[in-house]
């Protein structure tokens, strides 16, 4: 019986080493587009590039309306590109918002080695230019699931309009220990994004969009966070919405309409 005990714990040591040295491969799904790529879309649109540092840009989107209410600011999930998250843009921009979708370090065009402070760093960088073209009660953060906790950071830290996170985690180390139970998540991890920590920072009216059917990051998560401060933050439940198909309900767009409008 001991021999299987450490076997066991070697077995644990082993694939939280290999977990740790590899977890981006896991968590991140980037879809890389060759620096020549050229996006097409029958909406006006513009492509930036933001210089954060010596070899670190970062590519992004900006769909712009003549006369805009405000700008969204949307950090996507842990797939794809902006190439593929784009098509959300209208969703925005129907209620005369400007959109700006950013790739991450390693997403699309944008260059640069991810850790979370450099990754939230870049976010900060990329909203204090924004505040040199729009006043800060003109803008608005969006959080898609990964990018729920960027959003929050990014809100906490400064003074958007509003902040709106769609199927958030509490925080990103509850969302691993979910799939791996009996490893040391807290050790290895490297990526934490204590969305949290930071909701309790943020000044602005928060609202939350989750479906109650989400499997990836149940709707509990938002739960948890609602009731951290339950007068600053509105929870919207899309009865049957699971992780990938709130943009198919009716419902979802309601919101959406009616959050802008207010």
């Amino acid at each position: 019986m001991p021999n299987i005990i450490w076997y066991i714990i070697g077995g644990i040591i082993v694939l939280s080493a290999f977990i740790y040295f590899f977890q981006e491969t896991f968590i991140f799904k980037p879809e890389k587009l060759k620096q020549d790529f050229q996006f097409k879309y029958d909406v006006p649109f513009t492509e930036y590039f933001f210089d954060v540092e010596p070899g670190v840009r970062i590519n992004a989107l900006h769909f712009f309306r003549e006369n805009p209410q405000g700008l969204i600011l949307y950090l996507h999930g842990n797939s794809r590109s902006i190439k593929g998250w784009s098509k959300y843009a209208r969703d925005f921009y129907r209620y005369d918002y400007d959109v700006l979708l950013v790739d991450y370090r390693g997403f699309g065009k944008s260059t640069g080695k991810r850790s979370e402070k450099e990754m939230l760093n870049d976010m900060q960088f990329i909203y204090d230019r924004l505040k040199e073209k729009y006043s800060e009660d003109h803008l608005i953060m969006y959080g898609r699931s990964m990018g729920s906790g960027f959003a929050t950071k990014l809100a906490s830290d400064n003074n958007p309009r509003y902040l709106i996170l769609d199927a958030p985690y509490f925080n990103f180390k509850k969302v691993i220990e979910r799939f791996l139970p009996i490893l040391p998540v807290q050790i290895f991890l490297r990526f934490h994004l204590r969305t949290d920590k930071w909701i309790l920072k943020v000044q602005c009216h928060t609202y939350i969009i989750h479906g109650t059917k989400d499997w990836l990051i149940p709707i509990r998560h938002s739960e948890a966070l609602q009731k951290l401060n339950p007068r600053k933050i509105t929870l919207i439940r899309i009865h049957g919405g699971r992780h990938n198909n709130l943009p198919t309900f009716d419902e979802y767009h309601n919101f959406i309409r009616d959050i802008l409008k207010s």
